[in-house]
């Protein structure tokens, strides 16, 4: 049987290839004003975004709360259509629970609909590329239940690593210390972070300067890459296109069969990791 794919915002997908995939919204306070984010990543002002932040604008994110699931689900449930939805890591949010019971209440009221929540143990691109290999399996006819078991086999797979170029976002969201920050910040020091096996923000490596940056990302790239006939690769950006081109170029002289794909990175998120950051993602071997 057939499913509708769903995603997020948070999921950071050009609409050019989300469009087997129903986006849900996403709020956020800029200096205490609301702001929703329909999930329309190409036309996302991320300049004026990543500006602001980098002057100090207050950026406030709340988790996807159930009655938005049950708001957007139930039509579907309804009709007895079955549904995926690739959710944001547990690790870092609350909104994977809050689908849960959204699914749970539903499936109880509607018997013959089948919602599958996947904790992607990612954010960005991270639900993205998952979201994506939904669509895949839709396409090929899978059953929705079986889709559901390989979209969770496939999650340790989905590989995601970024760099920072000011630590002090992390430091505000509890990701390193007061005194990291500040050595890192004095010191020039880059780590480089991504998501482990329960979805949790760690550092993995740390480099000097923006340049070696870089160069780890596209390191991870041929250390970890898995030989697999998806070669899709994404690349997220704060506000820093020409870093991204280079990274670009880097996984391109290792892989040149990548189809490469880049972004600014979503609002969402990007308030914690700030203007500057560096984000890649793609298929690899199991976190």
């Amino acid at each position: 049987m057939s499913f509708t794919v769903f995603a997020d915002g948070c999921a950071n997908l050009p609409q050019k290839i989300a469009n087997e995939i129903v986006i849900l919204p996403c709020d956020y306070m800029v200096n205490g004003e609301n702001v929703t984010y329909s999930g329309d990543i190409d036309n996302f002002d991320g300049h004026t975004y990543y500006t602001g932040l980098k002057n100090g604008d207050q950026i406030k994110t709340s988790l996807l709360n159930t009655q938005l699931f049950l708001d957007h689900f139930t039509p579907y449930a309804k009709d007895g259509k079955d549904i995926i939805y690739i959710a944001m890591s547990s690790g870092i949010s609350g909104t994977y629970n809050a689908a849960i019971n959204a699914a749970n209440e539903l499936m109880e009221e509607y018997p013959d609909c089948f919602i599958h929540i996947v904790d992607s143990h990612g954010c960005g691109f991270g639900n993205g590329i998952l979201a994506l290999k939904a669509v895949d399996l839709n396409r090929a006819g899978v059953d929705s239940r079986e889709a559901a078991k390989l979209l969770d086999e496939a999650v340790p797979h989905a590989d995601q690593y970024f760099t920072v170029d000011d630590l002090n976002f992390l430091k505000r969201t509890g990701r390193v210390s007061g005194v990291t920050a500040s050595i890192g910040t004095i010191l020039n020091i880059k780590p480089i972070l991504f998501g482990d096996s329960t979805g949790h923000i760690i550092s993995c490596d740390k480099v000097r300067g923006r340049k070696a940056a870089i160069a780890a990302l596209a390191r991870k790239y041929s250390e970890k890459r898995m030989k697999c006939d998806d070669q899709r690769v994404f690349i997220s950006h704060g506000d820093c296109i020409d870093d991204a081109n280079k990274l670009c170029e880097m996984v391109k002289e290792i892989n040149p069969k990548a189809e490469v794909t880049i972004c600014m990175h979503e609002p969402f998120s990007g308030s914690h990791v700030g203007p500057g950051m560096l984000g890649l993602f793609f298929w690899g071997i199991e976190r």
